[in-house]
């Protein structure tokens, strides 16, 4: 559980399957998060913009802009945001890669509901 009941983190989620972001909104926010969901990842840059944030997930492939794009926009936007990709089509060089430009953790689909949230635990505890 994330003890930030004064000034709960911002927790990001980017992923063009509504029930993904569904789920992990009622995860996350029972955490103490403060949790945005987009199925549409130009609309959550543009939200990132004018907002602050701290944690994203998102989905690796999307018709709009990949889970590279997303990490290395937001990374410009806040340099101390954590971003964790989640992907059914992971490939070896692709994980390398996002580890390379930034990335926190880099999850393969299908994943544990509990390997998620001890990943954006983990990005909790680096924040602030």
């Amino acid at each position: 559980m994330i003890d930030k009941s004064d000034n709960p983190l911002r927790l990001i989620i980017i992923d063009d399957e509504p029930i993904v972001g569904k789920r992990l909104k009622q995860v996350f926010s029972k955490m103490g998060f403060q949790v945005e969901i987009f199925t549409n990842p130009i609309s959550a840059l543009e939200f990132m913009e004018n907002n602050p944030f701290d944690i994203v997930v998102t989905d690796f492939k999307m018709e709009e802009l990949d889970g590279m794009e997303i990490l290395s926009r937001a990374k410009q936007l806040n340099p101390k945001a954590r971003v964790i990709i989640i992907t059914g089509y992971a490939k070896p060089e692709t994980a390398k890669e996002a580890f390379k430009s930034g990335v926190f953790d880099f999850m393969v689909k299908p994943f544990r509901l509990d390997e998620l949230k001890e990943a954006v635990s983990r990005a909790a505890k680096t924040q602030g």
